[in-house]
């Protein structure tokens, strides 16, 4: 029998402290995303060439395109629409995985003069509005330098400690762990506005790369004051309004239930471990 798993994602947001922008200046901002995921299984259920084969087949499926739309104080991020969603899957060896990247297709809105934000989550089929303040960041600016496209761009890191969910066959609760996330941030002061991807933001100058772990987005394309097809920002409106706090509440509470279907006892058919950082 086919074992399968099933991995849940969350999304958890990060916001920044704000500066001040450019009077009028729009812009519309095309991001490619890639992800890689570390699954530990034991070696004696799966061969090492097997899984790196499955990791190799994730990380190609999880590469995404968004879209930042944003104005002076406010931005929206979304997927391309010419993009679908759906789980990326990879098989070897008889095992089969499924990475569910929860609200892949949300939309996200953020407003850096109210300090607030307002997305769009999809958890299990269920519709969740998140409404809360943005959190603050104190980034370091590094004094390195590099050029992406025709911008000059200037380099920020911050780290953090988060808290982890992680679970295995053979557990009956989810165990805590602290993770260090360490970002790294590159922004162009040449188009003075506090917006950047997904959840990123708060440095003096668009934020044209991202790299989060495992996790790289980068702008391949910017088009300013675009008029063949204005920007027009939305805050969205769909879901049951929930705080931050709330959601996160809501997301655990699923993962339970899901380490309830996944547990066994050990040497009870594979083995896996899953691990939700930040």
């Amino acid at each position: 029998m086919k074992a399968k798993l099933l991995l849940l994602i969350g999304l958890i947001s990060l916001s920044f402290p704000h500066f001040s922008i450019g009077q009028g200046l729009t812009g519309r901002a095309f991001y490619k995303t890639t992800s890689s995921i570390k699954i530990a299984m034991d070696s004696s259920q799966m061969a090492p060439e097997q899984m790196a084969e499955i990791q190799a087949q994730l990380k190609k499926q999880m590469e995404k395109e968004y879209i930042l739309d944003f104005t002076q104080t406010e931005s929206n991020w979304k997927l391309a629409p010419s993009l679908g969603g759906g789980p990326a899957t990879a098989s070897s060896g008889g095992m089969e995985i499924r990475i569910m990247e929860g609200g892949q297709d949300r939309l996200l809105y953020k407003n850096v003069a109210s300090q607030e934000f307002v997305e769009e989550e999809d958890l299990m089929g269920k519709e969740f509005l998140v409404k809360d303040s943005l959190n603050t960041m104190d980034w370091e600016l590094t004094g390195k330098t590099k050029q992406i496209g025709n911008y000059s761009c200037q380099e920020a890191k911050y780290s953090r400690i988060v808290d982890s969910k992680r679970f295995s066959t053979g557990m009956e609760e989810m165990e805590t762990v602290k993770d260090t996330v360490s970002i790294v941030a590159w922004f162009t002061p040449q188009i003075p506005v506090s917006h950047g991807p997904n959840q990123y933001w708060g440095l003096p100058g668009l934020i044209l790369e991202v790299q989060n772990e495992g996790s790289t987005i980068i702008c391949e394309k910017i088009v300013l004051n675009p008029t063949e097809e204005p920007v027009a920002i939305v805050i969205p409106k769909k879901g049951k309004e929930v705080t931050r706090e709330e959601y996160r509440a809501i997301a655990d509470e699923q993962m339970q239930d899901m380490m309830k279907r996944y547990s066994g006892k050990p040497g009870e058919g594979n083995q896996f471990t899953i691990r939700i950082g930040n």
